[in-house]
């Protein structure tokens, strides 16, 4: 991908579900967007990786190590490694999840 893109145009929600599409991996990581239908999430898990989320339209919710925090398109907010997380949609939301492996 050598062209710019517009992130939140170049993924469209689906009805019920959770849509991700990987722009990049390699070993240093993946940059991953996703798009959540209203009421759909990622359920508590952990990575060994810190995880930076930007989100690009509406509002997402995320758990981190218990505390919740809303996020709205425009901010970031950053999942440490081996901290357990969870991702939910009260509305639709897109975000850019970058992985950073190294």
């Amino acid at each position: 991908m050598t062209e710019p893109i517009t992130l939140k145009d170049y993924i469209e929600y689906s009805s019920g579900a959770v849509v991700s599409k990987t722009l990049k991996e390699n070993r240093a990581g993946t940059i991953t967007l996703f798009a959540f239908d209203a009421g759909q999430g990622l359920s508590e898990h952990s990575a060994p990786f810190d995880a930076v989320v930007q989100v690009i339209d509406g509002e997402g919710q995320f758990i981190i190590g218990g505390e919740e925090h809303n996020v709205k398109a425009g901010q970031l907010i950053i999942m440490p490694a081996n901290v357990p997380h969870a991702v939910r949609a009260k509305q639709r939301f897109k975000m850019l999840l970058t992985m950073l492996r190294a």
